[in-house]
């Protein structure tokens, strides 16, 4: 049995014993988890885990999350093909990638240059062409448009109001908040001018750069 045949097993057991179980069902998500390679994004030093049911150090302590966070993260979005998305926290660039195959175009935003800078070589080696990752500050960048989804793949305390006036009415905003060890993941959606939630899951991820908690002294 030959390399690729391994990878593409443990893709499929990915799919099947951890994401769909995880009530991951939306045909086009699975469609686009079997056909990125998610190995092709993951640190060189943990290839061999690309698969695991565990975030994966990706250095500047960031991870890239769980293939099931991942998962419902892109469910609950539902990017369709005409619309627009905003990615907070570029990363690997492997849900630069996921978002691509599902939206019309992705602009994803990293605090790291050098994450960028390795998210915008993987993303051409897989031969991604509608997604553009830049180098920004979330809460410092002025995106003079607005988009149809924002998926945020790091935590923050509060969610930032600032960051729903970048969406369309009726845009969709992933986001997970709250303090540790149970963060809050959920779904708001942009109508009027304010966001409404909806909870999703419990998760536990690092904090966005500039959205940690602010640290509460007692004497």
């Amino acid at each position: 049995m030959n390399m690729s045949m391994n990878l593409d097993q443990a893709r499929l057991a990915m799919i099947e014993q951890q994401v769909r179980p995880w009530e991951v069902l939306d045909p086009r998500v699975l469609k686009m988890l079997g056909s990125v390679r998610r190995e092709d994004f993951v640190p060189a030093a943990y290839r061999q885990l690309a698969f695991a049911d565990f975030p994966l150090p990706i250095g500047h302590g960031e991870i890239m999350m769980k293939p099931v966070v991942e998962g419902r993260l892109l469910q609950a979005l539902a990017v369709s093909e005409g619309e627009e998305v905003l990615e907070i926290g570029t990363g690997t660039g492997y849900l630069t990638a996921c978002l691509a195959q599902l939206a019309r175009e992705v602009v994803s935003i990293d605090l790291h240059e050098d994450f960028i800078a390795s998210a915008r070589h993987r993303l051409g080696l897989a031969g991604i062409t509608n997604a553009r990752a830049e180098t920004a500050d979330a809460f410092a960048w002025q995106p003079g448009r607005k988009f149809d989804a924002i998926a945020v793949t790091a935590a923050v305390a509060h969610v930032p109001s600032g960051f729903g006036r970048w969406l369309k009415p009726g845009g969709r905003m992933f986001i997970v908040h709250g303090l540790p060890p149970v963060q809050e993941a959920s779904l708001f959606t942009w109508r009027g001018d304010s966001l409404h939630g909806e909870s999703l899951f419990e998760t536990d991820i690092p904090y966005l750069r500039g959205a940690e908690p602010v640290a509460q002294f007692t004497l």
